[in-house]
């Protein structure tokens, strides 16, 4: 069916920046966006980011003006650049494909990468 594959997690400093990736294989028929989830210890997931297959890009008022997401169609992978990492920024963030509706809202679909972890020292 679907397989994604996160990489790029590490430990870096405060104000440091790492790019995520996520690599998409198999069949994706009603696929039409994929998205950047993250969850730390004692919370919900949460949703970061998520761009539409045209290129449709929305990001959480948390990470705004710090994280960009990005995409490369032919190569079926999605980017996640963080910048000014904070240490609250510190949690496994989960690659998920789902769908992105005409208003821009994101509503994901039971695919998801195994994690990758992110740890921000202060």
């Amino acid at each position: 069916q679907v397989q994604l594959v996160e990489s790029g997690g590490g430990l870096v400093q405060a104000g440091g920046s790492l790019r995520l990736s996520c690599a998409a294989s198999g069949s994706i028929f009603s696929i039409n966006a994929m998205g950047w989830y993250r969850q730390a210890p004692g919370k919900q997931r949460e949703l970061v980011a998520s761009i539409s297959k045209g290129g449709i890009t929305n990001v959480a008022d948390s990470v705004k003006g710090r994280f960009t997401i990005s995409r490369d169609n032919a190569r079926n992978t999605v980017y996640l650049q963080m910048n000014s990492l904070k240490p609250e920024d510190t949690a496994v963030y989960y690659c998920n494909a789902g769908w992105m509706y005409v208003s821009g809202s994101y509503s994901p679909a039971d695919y998801w990468g195994q994690g990758t972890r992110v740890t921000v020292s202060s």
